[in-house]
């Protein structure tokens, strides 16, 4: 298992990992995923064996993503990026892929002092989800409707 930065070549299959994880995570077709990693701060595959089985998209203050869940963090928050997608292939869930590709993404905030900010569904829920994210330190801030669906906006401070 490898995580590397996401190349052009790794777009249609993230595309096809994120469209089955809707709603986790919200849908996109390709321009929008390719608007999404070039605005990004970075973009990580889990690669196992040569086949991408998870992702991330991480953005920074200042871009021109129009979430209103990003808004709602950069409007309160200066040391921080935002999580603005993680997502896994069902066949690669449960083998601590996620909890490996969250240590780097660790690691590379510990780099710039900066904390972390994402959503995650209450409404429909997504209870693994949510108890992954208490497991790795992020505390719920705040709650907010966001396309029909609640969500509960999550921090975790910088290491």
């Amino acid at each position: 298992m490898t995580i590397r930065d996401m190349t052009a070549a790794d777009l249609e299959r993230v595309l096809e990992i994120n469209e089955a994880n809707v709603p986790e995570v919200g849908p996109a077709d390709m321009d929008r995923l390719r608007f999404l990693v070039e605005e990004s701060a970075f973009s990580l595959v889990v690669d196992v064996d040569g086949v991408v089985a998870g992702f991330c998209v991480v953005l920074a203050k200042g871009s021109s993503y129009d979430s209103v869940n990003y808004l709602w963090f950069m409007e309160r928050y200066d040391d921080v990026l935002y999580l603005d997608r993680v997502a896994f292939d069902a066949a690669a869930q449960g083998q601590g892929l996620g909890s490996a590709l969250y240590r780097e993404v660790d690691r590379r905030l510990a780099e710039q002092a900066l904390g972390l900010t994402l959503e995650v569904n209450v409404d429909p829920p997504n209870e693994p989800s949510l108890a992954f994210h208490r497991k790795h330190g992020y505390i719920e801030v705040g709650r907010q409707m966001s396309k029909g669906i609640e969500v509960s906006l999550m921090h975790k401070p910088a290491q």
